[in-house]
C-alpha cells in the first residue's frame, strides 16, 4: 500500500465535509453549496484525512469523489484568503509557504491504491480541476464544466495541473488550455478523453456507482497493484517496467484471491473475493 499519512479522523467528520461507507464503496463529498464547494484551509486538512481514511480501510475497494449542489468543486476559498479569514492552512500555524505540501489532497490523490472516480456532479475551477484530474475516473455532468481559469487568476495549474493534462492530452493541446485559461463544456471535456463519461445530471451519482460496484466486485489486491503500476509506468523504461509488475505478481500467486477467481472460472460461477 501507498505511504500516505494525515492525522486521526475526527469521528463525526465537520459539516464542510462529508464522509460514509456503503459495502465496499466510500463516498467523500465536498459539502459547501453555498460556496460552490471552494476550500478553505480546514476542508483541506478535512479532505486529506478523508481519503486517506478510505484507502487505509480495507473493507472498502473504490472510492467516489462528488460535491453538493451545483458545483464539484470552484476552486480554493479566495474570497476568505483575500480578506485574511483563511491563510489554507493544513495544520496549526501553517502559512503558504511552510504547508506539507505531500499531505495535502492532490498528493494523496495520487498515491492512493484504492481507485477513486470523481462524480463531478457541477463545474471543476482551478484547484477543484486538479482535485478531478487526480481521480482514476471522471463521471460528468452533462450541464458541468472544467475550467483552467489559471492564469486568469494570476496563478499557475499548482495541484497536479502541470502533471496530468500534457500527459492525458499531450503537450500542445495541454498549453492552449492552460495558457489561454479556457472553459471546457461537457462534451469538449469527453471528446478530449478528460472524462470517461458525461450522462444527465440527476444521474451521476447513481452511475458512480454502479461502476464503483463493478470494479469492487474484481480482486481488490489485484486493482490495487494494477493501479501502482499503471502509476510507476509514467515514469520509467518498459524493461523496467516489466520487472516491476512480474515483483507485483509474484505475491499475488499465492493470495487466497487469486485461487477463487481460478475456482470460479472453472465452475463457471462468479467469483466471491475477500482481499485475502
Amino acid at each position: 500500500m501507498s505511504q500516505i499519512a494525515a492525522g486521526p479522523l475526527p469521528a463525526v467528520m465537520p459539516d464542510e465535509l462529508l464522509y460514509g461507507v456503503d459495502g465496499a464503496i466510500a463516498t467523500v463529498t465536498l459539502n459547501a453549496p453555498q460556496r460552490m464547494n471552494t476550500i478553505s484551509g480546514p476542508m483541506l486538512k478535512q479532505l486529506t484525512d478523508a481519503l486517506v481514511r478510505a484507502n487505509e480501510d480495507k473493507a472498502v475497494r473504490v472510492v467516489i469523489l462528488t460535491g453538493t449542489g451545483r458545483a464539484f468543486c470552484a476552486g480554493l476559498n479566495l474570497e476568505a484568503q483575500s480578506k485574511g479569514k483563511d491563510n489554507l492552512s493544513v495544520g496549526s500555524g501553517a502559512t503558504p509557504t511552510n504547508i506539507d505540501l505531500r499531505n495535502t489532497p492532490p498528493p494523496v490523490l495520487h498515491a492512493m491504491d484504492k481507485p477513486v472516480i470523481a462524480a463531478l456532479n457541477g463545474s471543476a475551477a482551478g484547484y477543484g480541476l486538479d482535485l478531478a484530474l487526480g481521480a482514476d475516473i471522471r463521471i460528468m455532468a452533462q450541464s458541468a464544466k472544467l475550467a483552467a481559469s489559471y492564469a486568469k487568476r494570476g496563478v499557475l495549474p499548482e495541484s497536479g495541473g502541470t502533471w496530468y493534462l500534457p500527459r492525458l492530452l499531450g503537450w500542445a493541446k495541454a498549453a492552449e488550455i492552460i495558457f489561454t485559461g479556457r472553459t471546457l463544456d461537457a462534451e469538449q471535456s469527453l471528446a478530449l478523453g478528460l472524462v470517461n463519461r458525461v450522462v444527465p445530471d440527476a444521474d451521476v451519482l447513481g452511475v458512480a456507482r454502479e461502476l464503483a460496484l463493478e470494479i469492487a466486485a474484481n480482486a481488490p489486491l489485484a486493482i490495487q497493484a494494477a493501479k501502482r503500476m499503471m502509476r510507476m509506468a509514467w515514469n520509467e523504461p518498459f524493461n523496467e517496467h516489466v520487472h516491476h509488475v512480474f515483483l507485483q505478481l509474484l505475491p499475488l500467486m499465492q493470495t487466497e484471491d487469486m485461487k477463487e477467481g481460478i475456482r470460479a472460472f472453472l465452475e463457471k460461477r462468479e467469483p466471491n473475493f475477500t482481499g485475502r
